[in-house]
């Protein structure tokens, strides 16, 4: 058995789940349908979004981006390596695809916000 406090809502419903060999048979203590998806899904396979800040040539100011999904949390770092190794310069548009396929997750890594291009000095 797995307990865990949920981070879907202020509520924070501390569950139980029953899962063996990558599969979940049962999940109590939820208050809401949400909390037992996620319940169920962070005791098999736990994602989680990625958010950064990244240095743009020619860039106004820093640029934020993240993951358009979640990606499994064993790839939090790679994914961070990825992004740390981004060399790309303004202007970007919000949405932006920055990364297509970050560590082989199928999830594309996306500017957050629109930088444009630095007046000269």
């Amino acid at each position: 058995m797995i307990s865990m406090t949920c981070i879907n809502c202020p509520v924070g419903c501390r569950m139980q789940v029953d899962a063996e060999n990558g599969s979940v048979s049962h999940v109590s203590g939820h208050a809401c349908k949400r909390g037992e998806t996620y319940a169920a899904q962070e005791a098999v396979n736990p994602l989680r979004m990625v958010t950064a800040v990244v240095n743009i040539k020619r860039g106004a100011v820093p640029l934020s981006v993240k993951t358009r999904d979640p990606i499994p949390k064993k790839e939090i770092f790679a994914c961070m390596k990825a992004i740390g190794a981004l060399r790309i310069s303004a202007p970007v548009t919000m949405g932006q695809v920055l990364i297509e396929n970050v560590c082989g997750s199928g999830v594309p890594v996306v500017a957050t916000k629109d930088v444009m291009m630095k007046e000269a000095d």
